[in-house]
């Protein structure tokens, strides 16, 4: 694991130049809390409110 990261936690990683990022950390309790990033979300939302 890199220096800095919890047992558990995974750094901000790119999949591809697609711009969807993904990460992950452990709080105290154990649980795991997943967060991304996509931009192709973001283009589909901000579309269907036009």
């Amino acid at each position: 694991m890199p220096h800095g990261f919890p047992a558990g936690s995974h750094p901000l990683t790119n999949h591809g130049n697609s711009g969807y990022v993904t990460a992950s950390v452990v709080d105290p309790f154990g649980n795991i809390l997943g967060i991304m990033y996509n931009p192709h979300y973001l283009e589909i939302l901000a579309a269907r409110k036009a």
